[in-house]
């Protein structure tokens, strides 16, 4: 198969297969997701893409990278055996894994262009040749009796390769597949006999309390009138999909604009505020209209008594929404929004976790806030360590997410190709109409 990039670069691909754990369960599982995993919010699929220079370790040199990864992959399925599995469906809409080692799907290929060729724009999400380095097979896209990981090794001419996965969003976060992806590099290096952190379900621990009690107030999930929520951004059609970097320059032209009790604000916040502000006013939104941000919270660690262990890789985060009138969040200074996203950081306690949790059985495990204008979320994956992996190759010279989802953003590392600078790149969709406005809005915030 031959598919043509947009530089007239050229993907050859051998035909997916199947790829299960090296050895078979001793049983036949059935695992059922927490409370957290399994709402409706997460039903999707998330692309990664991962650029390797050809950088061998002395061990490596000579190897196929594609072997080597595929080796690995199976290997780390031996403990990691639910990815190898099917989601079903249950009672009352809870989703279980069938872990029945049908496997997950791989497709080897190769291209006719090297890193070199490709520049900030190729690389940097949204990648523009997504759909030829992670090919979409047919049947894989759904949540149901589907594949839960998709891999794609891609060699180039260069000797470098491209590695490009999506994942069932309903199995694990960004932390819990980077401790994958970890144990395939532990396999890749020394054929390990085990992870050196082994993987733990217990699922359990992120599970509704009996009786549920919905005790927190949870924004995220109000419900909006469908024709007061103008969802002029539904159809990804319709749609442009860039992203903006934020260096050191612009980080400090953000924060020069707070007030003294602000300026030590975290950079998460300080973006969080500076995007929702600069894509409310880039709308063109009533004034008298609530919209909401949401930003994902990750509810590991000592912070909270949640007991979650290490090596714990399904879903431990919460998305918090705060609120604001139109007109207050467009026609205030940038620290009015600092200080909502501050707010909706500091309410998150191990109360309002469980809350969550309550809510999904509750209320049947309903989908975020009405997506469209007047909600956005953003998640920050800059603490991940994606950029760490390295299969024996080196550390990839870009590693994280490939693209925002619809009404999703994500914060990437991402170090400038031809300058070395450093900073995050946020991806962000947004109508046609309102994308150039919301650039200028960004532009005249980070002068």
């Amino acid at each position: 198969m031959t598919l043509t990039l947009l530089q007239e670069f050229s993907v050859k691909r051998r035909a997916p297969e199947l790829i299960g754990p090296a050895l078979a369960p001793k049983s036949h599982e059935v695992k059922q997701l927490s409370d957290i995993d399994d709402q409706q919010g997460l039903w999707f699929q998330v692309p990664l893409i991962f650029f390797y220079k050809n950088n061998p370790s002395p061990s490596m040199k000579g190897k196929d990278p594609v072997k080597v990864i595929k080796e690995a992959l199976s290997r780390a399925l031996v403990y990691y055996y639910p990815f190898a599995g099917r989601l079903r469906e249950g009672s009352d809409g809870k989703l279980m894994v069938d872990c029945n080692g049908e496997g997950v799907l791989f497709t080897e290929a190769d291209a006719d262009f090297s890193l070199d060729q490709l520049g900030d724009d190729e690389i940097k999400p949204p990648c523009p040749y997504l759909d030829e380095l992670l090919y979409d097979v047919p049947g894989s896209e759904g949540t149901l009796g589907c594949p839960l990981l998709l891999f794609q090794v891609t060699r180039l001419i260069c000797g470098g390769f491209v590695l490009a996965f999506r994942v069932n969003h309903t199995m694990c976060d960004a932390f819990g597949f980077v401790q994958f992806l970890k144990a395939m590099e532990e396999m890749a290096w020394d054929n390990a006999k085990a992870p050196s952190l082994l993987p733990i379900w217990q699922r359990e621990l992120l599970n509704a309390r009996n009786p549920p009690q919905i005790s927190c107030v949870h924004h995220e999930y109000d419900q909006i009138d469908p024709i007061k929520a103008t969802l002029r951004t539904k159809n990804p059609n319709d749609l442009d999909h860039k992203s903006l970097f934020f260096g050191p320059k612009e980080i400090l032209s953000l924060r020069n604009q707070l007030p003294p009790h602000l300026k030590n604000c975290t950079t998460f916040e300080l973006l969080t505020a500076c995007i929702w502000r600069c894509r409310t006013i880039a709308l063109g939104l009533d004034p008298n209209e609530i919209v909401r941000v949401s930003f994902t919270f990750n509810i590991r660690g000592k912070r909270f008594n949640m007991q979650i262990p290490q090596g714990y890789y399904g879903n431990a985060f919460v998305f918090p929404a705060v609120c604001s009138r139109v007109d207050a969040l467009c026609g205030s200074p940038l620290g009015y929004a600092v200080e909502l996203v501050k707010e909706g950081k500091a309410k998150v306690s191990e109360e309002y976790i469980r809350s969550v949790a309550d809510l999904m059985v509750t209320r049947g495990r309903p989908v975020p806030t009405t997506m469209g204008d007047l909600y956005f979320i953003v998640s920050d994956t800059t603490r991940t360590g994606f950029e760490e992996i390295d299969f024996g190759w080196g550390k990839p010279m870009f590693a994280g997410i490939a693209g925002c989802a619809l009404f999703i953003s994500f914060y990437v590392n991402y170090q400038k190709k031809n300058d070395c600078e450093r900073g995050i790149v946020v991806p962000i969709r947004l109508p046609f109409s309102a994308m150039e406005r919301f650039q200028e809005e960004i532009k005249k915030m980070t002068i």
